[in-house]
């Protein structure tokens, strides 16, 4: 079963040894023209692995995705009221 997952967002200086990222992950896209790679592991995982590869000669700097943190379920700011009164106002 897989668990849960983060992305990381690698920057590189070279591109030649992007291809040695699979050992550390999933890696979802390599930008060619921006130097980065997007690598995704398990969530357990996260922190060793950005240490491992901020310790690269070929990595620049490595950043992590916040969205597994980020509250995804938005609410409607308008009421039931307030629309039935604006469709009424519009003629509706």
């Amino acid at each position: 079963m897989i668990g849960q997952r983060q992305g990381m967002i690698v920057w590189f200086y070279s591109l030649k040894a992007a291809k040695n990222l699979r050992k550390y992950g999933n890696v979802h896209y390599i930008s060619k023209r921006l130097k980065y790679a997007v690598l995704y592991c398990d969530m357990a995982e996260c922190e060793a692995i950005m240490e491992k590869l901020k310790g690269l000669s070929y990595v620049k700097r490595v950043e992590p995705s916040y969205r597994p943190f980020l509250k995804t379920e938005f609410e409607s700011k308008k009421t039931d009221e307030t629309k039935e009164e604006l469709d009424y106002k519009l003629g509706f």
